[in-house]
């Protein structure tokens, strides 16, 4: 499977490598754009500034240039967090897309957006303060509409970005238990 793995609000951090390369020893063929072009960052507040900063059309704009040689073998988009939303917008506007992969993070749906059964697999902390469960059961509703099979998987007493060991949400058995089901799921694309 090609997978197009986008980072979160952090930048391209070593969690994003080591999954990329855990993606790769299951078979995969995988790409990490870096949109912040080097940047990290240590707080989530510093990395939000800097995604302000640089404005949500050219982060975009730049997802769409790292996807675009690769769309047409018909990519799996996955994310963590700021990386999950930005690989939600553009699975939804991709006919190609073979799957979304959701780690963290869901993002709005535009009106327009319709797949023809999309797999899609979110996984997420319970609770989380940055997808709530009244906007989780909307999102879901409104991703059933636009015509994507979701599946969502709920870790309880998680942080946020609990697969990342580098930061103070990682939940190692949490972590495990998502990448097992995610590996599945890929198998199955």
């Amino acid at each position: 499977m090609d997978i197009m793995l986008f980072h979160s609000t952090y930048g391209l951090r070593p969690a994003v490598r080591d999954a990329a390369d855990r993606l790769r020893a299951a078979g995969h063929e995988v790409w990490t754009p870096d949109l912040f072009e080097g940047r990290t960052f240590g707080t989530v507040e510093e990395g939000m500034a800097f995604k302000d900063e640089l404005g949500r059309d050219e982060l975009l704009r730049r997802a769409v240039l790292a996807a675009a040689p690769y769309s047409e073998r018909g990519l799996v988009y996955a994310g963590f967090s700021l990386g999950a939303a930005t690989a939600q917008t553009l699975a939804l506007g991709d006919g190609r897309a073979r799957g979304l992969l959701l780690l963290h993070g869901t993002s709005d749906i535009a009106e327009t957006a319709s797949v023809d059964e999309l797999p899609v697999q979110l996984h997420v902390a319970d609770p989380d303060a940055f997808e709530p469960d009244d906007w989780l059961t909307a999102w879901y509703l409104r991703m059933g509409k636009v015509g994507a099979d979701v599946e969502i998987h709920r870790y309880a007493g998680a942080g946020h970005l609990y697969t990342d060991p580098g930061l103070p949400d990682y939940d190692e058995e949490a972590a495990e238990a998502t990448w097992r089901v995610a590996l599945g799921f890929l198998e199955t694309l």
